[in-house]
């Protein structure tokens, strides 16, 4: 199985990497394009892939083919390789905001198969979080093929394609949110006496832990919240200040802010 990937951005190096890690390809069996020599360099020799320079290079001989560039070079770069992909294959979009709908009308391909997927960037650490829709036209098997790839860096789920674009709200782009919340906490750590480094550590891992604990017990995020909140006690206070500051509807906004930007890209 030939995989190829148009764009050697960061997201598609993690994808790579992934799946190198984890055997589900091999380097070998990889081909992509980029357009900078700088990054076809890099990426050749991280990964021993081979790397082109013309993007119909990539696509011509790929089974399955990932589509890692920005929504507003997408048409441009479909419109270069429509006419040289195989009849027989599986086109893999990662680029926010543009439907299964608008990716059959750029390519202007019928019998072609088309998926979309919003991965994140926690695929970079083999942590990532990938939606998967596919198209009516894309057997069972197919998805499947597809999903075991995103597997390689993460969790992968399918979902329908109207939600999409809450997929990119809630786990696309969510980790920039979830960086800044580390951030503060280390700024509050700072504030009161403890070094930066040593702040960023203690905060990032209990924020790796608290998420470990909701995907390993099940439980509820509130009840895992009230197990830390003693009677009287600090943790309390803490929550009764975010609660003030209204942080709960601060996230909710900006992932509803995030989705509305999505649908209308």
């Amino acid at each position: 199985m030939r995989i190829g990937f148009i764009g050697l951005g960061n997201m598609a190096s993690a994808m790579i990497g992934g799946m190198i890690e984890k055997g589900t390809a091999k380097a070998e069996d990889i081909t992509g394009s980029a357009r900078t020599e700088e990054t076809r360099r890099r990426i050749g020799e991280k990964y021993g892939i081979t790397a082109y320079v013309d993007n119909r290079c990539a696509a011509r001989a790929a089974d399955i083919l990932f589509l890692a560039v920005k929504p507003i070079v997408l048409r441009e770069v479909i419109e270069e390789i429509r006419d040289v992909v195989k009849k027989e294959c599986l086109i893999v979009s990662i680029a926010a905001g543009r439907s299964l709908n608008y990716l059959k009308e750029a390519f202007g391909r019928p019998e072609l198969k088309i998926i979309r997927c919003m991965p994140n960037t926690p695929a970079m650490v083999l942590e990532g979080c990938t939606g998967v829709s596919a198209g009516e036209e894309v057997p069972a098997e197919d998805i499947d093929r597809v999903v075991k790839l995103l597997e390689s860096f993460g969790k992968a789920d399918v979902i329908p394609e109207r939600l999409m674009d809450v997929a990119a709200g809630v786990s696309g782009s969510s980790p920039a949110y979830v960086f800044m919340f580390i951030e503060a906490m280390a700024d509050g750590a700072v504030a009161a006496g403890m070094p930066r480094k040593q702040a960023y550590e203690f905060a990032a891992q209990a924020v790796l832990g608290s998420a470990k604990m909701v995907l390993e017990t099940g439980m509820h995020p509130g009840e895992l919240k009230d197990m830390v909140c003693s009677p009287g006690g600090t943790t309390i206070q803490a929550v009764k200040v975010l609660e003030e500051k209204g942080m709960r509807a601060a996230v909710m906004d900006a992932v509803e802010a995030c989705i509305e930007k999505a649908k209308n890209m």
